[in-house]
């Protein structure tokens, strides 16, 4: 005899798996081994539209089961009196389930374990698999138990097998409309009251840095569907992990459930006899108070709950430190030179003391700056592990007062945390607690993972590298880090394909390590302690180690010097490029956020990461107006202000020609220079690129039309063209041939540009000329000759420019026809034909070839006629004949 059965207070995936099994199964008997939820207990009661043969479990004898089919469990515990057939080793047992594994789980001679969200998923694919036939009914059933499950394909467990399932389903006439009638109804009174207990007898227990919301509720009389009120409870308060009590006679039942992996409910209930998924669970204890069993869970939670952060997660390596033997004069220039205010102190690798930049100042106050650190320094300080969690970093940070905590390993410094680091993880808590701003799980913004969004926008090949760059980092014990535009890029649905990687340790030893194993050539450049890594097919990445910038003057180069992930997101331009995607293996598309970027791409703002950023580097001012104008971003406020400051200090001014050349440069290769001219405009910013140069609205109108012909040319053509050189003769559009020539020698651009921008410039200005006033008068060939010898940038300017529609459809015949105008006669038939070669070969192909636009010759033979015809009036000798 066999006999298929499932777990204790079985639900429509319990029901619908064991329908299924049914299939597979067809001399089975169906048997409950206990109570079912009131939801299935009423349908199996009121339904007249299913038959289903399921029989008693005192009617089945027991020694006549040869067979156990287990469904939707196999936790011995969950099973009543069917865990006693199980001590005959004689017994066959199958088992076909999608929890995962738990201590008292059955050992099945077949064992199907799935992971979809619901268990009927994984049964309905081996049916599909097998060809085997399931009526409407059947069907209706099955995927009962699979929107049940999961909650509508709203679970965060739901996977594609579980949608796969339900379209076969529907296929095999599966009826929506009565599974919607089962599920959704209205609650009793009695279920009102139960959750309105629960929401009352809520408390929020904070368990390594997570809220855990408890609650009891107790009824005398039995009241269905508990899990889902706990579901309902969850869903209106918006909590990340709720745990219900529930007294019933002489037992507790205890519902949980989660929507943070911080917090597997399955794996802690199943330590209190239950089990379930990490989503959602269950357990029955019978024989304890509320009390001893809410102290036992709280227990639980306590050895299982997942720390949201630990130390290692918000500390920055490495540490820039001191020995407790330098001057104070040293320690103090460290300070300023980091702009840091404390700096741990050292002995050897063990950490000493801590020294802070008031302690040094005050020392120089008092003229003691060569004194050895260790006299002044702070002896009496706190440190924490690696692997301590944030409630104890939370404790000497903020009840402690302590600012700088290092972060130690057997003594020796490892990394280290300051109050803002703390701050930063604290801030999203502060705002969901007292603003209530927050939509679920921006709590954990900072370890956002997005590696879906990446599978969903990079290609298998691209993100393939990715991990294994990351698997390199891992086995040379190195942190890896995706950063800069492509990540920022990638928040914003942008293309990019600029691959940046920052190494936390040795960029050019990492870069090599990838040469070695992956076949690929490097080019390192060991000054800035990078390299460019460059793969077979083309594709490229650039590594860097983690470095910290810093300047000696406003507007140098900065000093380069190795550092932190932090530190080196720190040295860049604007919060908005400050992220970085972790690729190591076990971390791999966790998002790292230190300076608020995420917020400022979703409020639009261009802001800088400190007030001296322009000082520093006076040309993040171009580029704060170019992210502005590409993104449709603003710049903050604040930041505005420090523009407006550069420009009142003439900071600019200072900025070398070749790198206002760079960044103009830049500026043309966006989708919209003009936009970008006209707000440097505004903002007083264009003179800095050159005193005279400006940008009004005549030539807002020119960039626009300049916008337009290049669209048309790159949908018409493939020729080639630089459209930096393109847009750079629209912005020198009115100035003088002099000024021209000097803004090309001030920018330092590449000597082919110094050299053709000036004479460009002319000959456009001279073919223009002649082309506006006297074009109707020259013949066609007159025309392209004129415009043969100007660039293609050139010819798009004049279509651009001009007014004139009988010019624009000159320039655009010329570009449309020139390659086709060439002539067919070549040199070598010149010879054939007796002439010979000299200066003359040019002058007959000259006139060949305005011939050919001309008179439209278009066959080889009509080309050759007009050769003999023009021999013969000139009189050309040929051989040692004369053509007449």
């Amino acid at each position: 005899m066999k006999v298929i059965t499932t777990h204790f207070n079985a639900d429509f995936d319990a029901l619908s798996s064991m329908v299924a099994a049914k299939k597979l199964y067809p001399d089975a008997v169906l048997v409950f081994p206990g109570s079912q939820e009131k939801t299935v207990r009423d349908f199996l009661i009121h339904s007249t539209l299913y038959f289903l043969n399921i029989a008693k479990i005192k009617d089945v004898d027991p020694d006549k089961v040869d067979t156990l089919i287990l469904v939707d469990t196999k936790q011995k515990g969950r099973i009543g009196e069917f865990a006693k057939l199980l001590e005959d080793g004689k017994l066959k047992v199958h088992v076909y389930d999608h929890h995962p594994p738990a201590k008292d789980d059955v050992k099945g001679d077949v064992n199907v374990q799935g992971t979809s969200g619901a268990c009927v998923s994984m049964l309905v694919a081996i049916l599909k698999e097998r060809g085997i036939d399931i009526s409407p009914e059947e069907a209706t059933i099955m995927m009962l138990g699979i929107y049940e499950e999961t909650g509508s394909f709203q679970y965060p467990s739901t996977t594609q097998a579980d949608f796969e399932a339900a379209s076969f389903l529907l296929s095999k006439g599966a009826h929506v409309d009565v599974v919607s009638d089962i599920l959704v109804k209205e609650l009793s009174p009695e279920q009102v009251h139960v959750l309105h207990d629960l929401i009352e007898a809520a408390t929020v227990n904070n368990i390594n840095g997570i809220d855990v919301v408890i609650t009891e509720g107790s009824t005398e009389d039995y009241v269905g569907d508990l899990a889902i009120l706990v579901q309902k409870f969850r869903d209106m308060e918006n909590l990340n992990a709720v745990f219900a009590l529930f007294r019933m006679d002489d037992r507790i039942y205890i519902i949980g459930r989660s929507r943070i992996p911080e917090v597997d409910v399955g794996r802690i209930l199943s330590l209190m006899g239950g089990g379930g998924h990490k989503e959602a669970a269950s357990a029955t204890i019978k024989d304890i108070t509320a009390v001893e069993a809410r102290t036992k869970l709280l227990e639980h939670l306590s050895r299982n709950v997942k720390p949201l952060w630990e130390a290692k997660d918000i500390m920055f390596f490495p540490v820039v430190s001191v020995s407790q033997d330098a001057p104070i004069s040293e320690a103090r220039s460290i300070l300023t030179k980091y702009n840091i205010n404390s700096l741990p102190v050292t002995w050897g690798d063990q950490v000493t003391g801590i020294i802070t930049r008031q302690i040094t100042e005050k020392a120089v106050f008092h003229k003691l700056e060569e004194l050895p650190v260790r006299e002044y320094m702070v002896t009496d300080f706190s440190a924490v592990s690696p692997t301590d969690s944030i409630e104890r970093v939370k404790e000497i940070v903020i009840g402690g007062n302590q600012r700088f905590l290092p972060v130690t390993r057997k003594g020796k410094l490892i990394g280290a945390i300051t109050r803002t680091d703390l701050l930063r993880v604290l801030e999203d808590e502060i705002r969901k607690s007292i603003l209530g701003k927050l939509d679920y799980h921006d709590i954990y913004e900072k370890r956002k993972n997005v590696k879906r969004l990446m599978e969903e926008r990079i290609s298998i090949d691209i993100l393939g590298r990715l991990v294994t760059i990351g698997g390199i980092a891992d086995e040379m014990g190195f942190h890896a880090y995706l950063v800069g535009g492509f990540v920022r890029d990638l928040l914003l649905r942008y293309e990019n394909f600029d691959i940046d990687i920052v190494v936390e340790g040795d960029g050019i030893r990492f870069a090599e390590e990838m040469a070695k194993r992956l076949n690929v050539k490097i080019r390192v450049h060991k000054q800035f302690g990078t390299a460019k890594v460059l793969y077979r097919d083309g594709f490229k990445v650039d590594v860097a180690t983690a470095r910290l910038e810093y300047y000696k003057a406003p507007a140098t180069l900065p000093i380069v010097e190795h550092s932190s992930l932090k530190l080196d997101l720190y040295r860049r331009d604007f919060t908005i490029n400050t992220l970085a995607i972790s690729l190591n293996r076990n971390t791999f598309g966790e998002l790292v956020d230190f300076f608020g970027s995420q917020r400022d791409i979703k409020e639009k703002s261009i802001r800088v990461l400190h007030s001296l950023s322009f000082v520093e580097d006076p040309t993040r001012v171009f580029r704060a107006v170019r992210f502005e104008q590409r993104f449709g971003f603003q710049i903050g406020k604040f930041t505005m202000n420090l523009i407006k400051n550069a420009v009142k200090m003439s900071f600019l001014s200072r900025i070398k020609g070749l790198r206002i050349w760079r960044e103009l440069s830049l500026m043309m290769m966006e989708e919209d220079p003009g936009a970008i001219m006209k707000r440097l405009q505004e903002l007083d910013l264009i003179r800095f690129i050159y005193p005279s140069l400006t940008f009004d609205r005549e030539k807002e109108r020119l960039f626009k039309q300049m916008d337009t012909v290049l669209k048309w040319y790159i949908l018409s053509y493939k020729g080639k063209y630089s459209r930096v050189f393109y847009y750079l003769l629209g912005l020198v559009d009115h100035m003088s041939l002099e000024d021209v020539g000097d803004l090309a020698r001030r920018l330092s651009a590449a000597e082919s540009v110094r050299r053709k921008l000036p004479q460009e410039v002319e000959k456009v200005r001279e073919v223009m000329g002649k082309l506006s006033t006297a074009i109707r008068y020259m013949k066609k060939s007159e025309v392209f000759r004129q415009l043969e010898n100007l660039s293609q940038e050139g010819r798009l300017f004049i279509m651009a420019k001009t007014q004139s529609e009988e010019v624009k459809k000159a320039v655009s015949n010329y570009i449309t026809y020139a390659d086709s105008l060439r002539p067919l006669v070549t040199g070598d038939d010149l010879k054939g034909m007796g002439v010979k070669e000299g200066p003359v070969f040019k002058d007959i192909l000259d006139a060949l070839k305005e011939a050919k636009i001309d008179r439209n010759l278009s066959a080889k033979e009509d080309e050759l006629a007009f050769v003999r015809q023009y021999l013969s009036e000139k009189g050309i000798i040929t051989g040692k004949s004369v053509i007449r």
